[in-house]
């Protein structure tokens, strides 16, 4: 049985292309289990799994859960505004103390970017990042990954578009580094504003212009626009943000006719996509969300190593 050589799953960044490809290979077996008709394997039966959110979530959180109960594993679930934080309580604390209760992995979405590596390393049990803040998603970009090579067999070499909010996006952030290290070229678009000041750190191309960036794209992937970030005068409005970055037949035109339209949900429509291309058999949106348990699935089995021993 393969594992990974790692406690915990905290970003793609630090990530190998070897690790990936591990993770990917063991979600497509993982898969087939969610294809049966009996959806239940005894895999991680007895070990004990946390999920514990402290921002919204649906389709991270939902899928989370249902990998565990797929794999047998035993899990309690625990909400930021339900928890002893709001009594003060620090997070350490937290954790530790249900850790004594035979938690042995942590899934954690947290809104202050490095708080997963802050929990790793005062934690014994394994920590997978649900996201943190502003810094990444793994599970996400893995689950995007895995989509993609679903669709079009290979990574390498395919040209990946990812329009909006890249300064803010944990999505963007963790699908950058892990399809760089996967072979593709990454192209990114929106508002000046929405880039990151270190972007050339990133070691991808800014193209303003969205027909310029989606030319010859083999993905398009659309980014949640964040509307509390127009407060803060980062874009003028909606509706011209719409008409400027949003993804319409007219705006990705220049693409490739197998085109693969992308998005993390939830979406906006009308804004970053259009009903059109959301509905559109070009849109892998539902298939992403159905890669997502098989890629938690895998990185649940390949973290806590199968049945746990007497």
């Amino acid at each position: 049985m393969q594992t990974l050589r790692r406690k915990d799953i905290l970003g793609l960044e630090e990530m190998s292309a070897e690790e990936i490809t591990l993770i990917l290979e063991t979600a497509r077996s993982m898969r087939e289990i969610m294809q049966r008709k009996i959806k239940k394997v005894p895999t991680l039966r007895g070990r004990t799994v946390l999920n514990l959110f402290y921002e919204p979530s649906t389709r991270t959180k939902a899928s989370f859960e249902l990998a565990q109960k797929y794999m047998s594993a035993d899990s309690v679930s625990v909400a930021g505004t339900s928890s002893s934080l709001v009594k003060g309580e620090t997070l350490k604390d937290t954790v530790r103390n249900v850790e004594v209760m035979g938690i042995e992995c942590v899934i954690m979405r947290h809104p202050v970017s490095g708080s997963a590596y802050y929990l790793a390393r005062n934690v014994e049990a394994s920590v997978i990042n649900a996201g943190d803040g502003m810094h990444e998603h793994p599970t996400q970009g893995l689950l995007d990954m895995f989509t993609i090579l679903d669709k079009k067999g290979r990574l390498e070499e395919l040209k990946v578009t990812i329009v909006g909010d890249i300064r803010h996006s944990r999505v963007a952030r963790s699908n950058i580094w892990g399809l760089q290290k996967m072979g593709a070229e990454v192209v990114v678009s929106g508002p000046p504003t929405l880039m990151p000041p270190d972007l050339e750190a990133f070691g991808i191309k800014y193209c303003p212009c969205l027909e310029d960036a989606v030319d010859g794209a083999d993905v398009v992937m659309a980014l949640r626009l964040q509307k509390e970030r127009q407060e803060g005068g980062l874009f003028p409005t909606l509706r011209e943000y719409a008409e400027i970055y949003g993804l319409t037949s007219q705006s990705i035109a220049k693409a490739k006719d197998d085109l693969l339209i992308m998005h993390p949900g939830p979406i906006n429509r009308g804004v970053e996509i259009s009903s059109e291309l959301a509905d559109s058999n070009r849109s892998v949106v539902l298939e992403q969300v159905t890669g997502g348990v098989a890629i938690r699935m895998a990185l649940l089995y390949l973290l806590m190593g199968g049945v746990k021993e007497e």
